[in-house]
């Protein structure tokens, strides 16, 4: 019996670039840390590689596992080379920077500029979740994140999977958003929707229902879930959920002893589960933020503290 081989090897040239190892991945991609080969600067290769989807029939080329697979796999290909497209017009601070992307092996590459050191949010919140994210931390990051997903609007486009796994925090404190697969353009009715992903916990009630009308409201609710995951130390209650029944405790309510109740009760308009109750647009979620730290919110940013105890784990 054959091993199929699901990861490219050490070694392999790909453009002008040569892979060193894998990194990481998900349930459509596999990314590895290459070098450019004229320069020897280290890149990051994501390549489209659907595990449900594809095989790799040689050492490199991938294929749909079989006729079933073929349309959602054309479809998915499609969609990762958008993604790669989008991301080449998003030149942003906070936003991860295309290098280039192209079709190879029957799928395809993008190659985004590394940037070592940091940790992912994620791994921050369960690193710490037995000591909450502080709301200096949080304030700090929060303008930056809000900035970039400002020019993603300002372009006609909605990110769509705004979550803690997506966005990287650098040694500095400055964010960095990440993962741009879900990424569409907006549409101006809801009869132009088309399919879209959901991440439980972070997606908000119309990315779940088959013609839920997106706009910004919808990432600025991933983007009030994401800090409630910083606050609990876990994802929220998942929104298609909490439209049957809200159990979701609000963060007024949950985190009033840590946090100040006027970023607690931006939280929790941001969440709405009625994409019309919520905050319109991410200029109108930022105004209900505070400027700064209020009594009894705590002080202290993470700072070299923090990473100091990571290092040291």
């Amino acid at each position: 019996m054959n091993t199929i081989i699901r990861q490219l090897a050490r070694g392999t040239v790909l453009e002008n670039f040569r892979i060193l190892k894998v990194l990481g991945g998900g349930g459509f991609s596999i990314v590895y840390l290459a070098e450019e080969i004229d320069s020897g600067n280290e890149f990051v290769i994501k390549e489209y590689m659907p595990g449900r989807l594809a095989m790799r029939t040689t050492e490199k080329t991938v294929m749909p596992r079989d006729d079933d697979a073929v349309i959602a796999f054309q479809k998915g290909r499609m969609m990762f080379f958008q993604e790669a497209s989008t991301l080449a017009t998003l030149q942003h601070e906070n936003i991860v920077n295309v290098r280039s992307f192209f079709r190879a092996n029957n799928t395809v590459y993008m190659a985004l500029y590394y940037e070592s050191g940091g940790i992912d949010l994620q791994d921050l919140i369960q690193k710490k979740s037995k000591k909450n994210l502080n709301e200096r931390f949080l304030l700090d990051i929060l303008p930056p994140l809000i900035d970039a997903l400002q020019v993603i609007h300002d372009q006609g486009y909605l990110h769509l999977d705004i979550k803690p796994g997506n966005i990287h925090i650098r040694p500095d404190n400055r964010p960095l958003l990440l993962d741009f697969g879900a990424v569409h353009q907006r549409q101006l009715s809801r009869q132009d929707q088309i399919g879209h992903v959901s991440s439980q916990g972070f997606s908000p009630v119309e990315q779940y229902r088959r013609n839920g009308y997106m706009g910004p409201w919808t990432d600025v609710y991933s983007l009030g879930a994401t800090l409630y995951a910083c606050m609990a130390g876990h994802a929220p209650v998942a929104a298609n959920e909490r439209d049957i029944n809200d159990t979701l405790k609000p963060a007024t309510i949950a985190f009033k002893k840590n946090y100040s109740q006027t970023l607690l009760k931006a939280i929790d308009w941001a969440m709405e589960v009625d994409p019309e109750a919520r905050p319109q647009t991410l200029q109108d979620f930022h105004e209900a933020l505070p400027t700064e730290c209020e009594d009894g919110a705590p002080e202290q940013s993470l700072g070299s503290k923090l990473w100091g105890m990571i290092a040291s784990r």
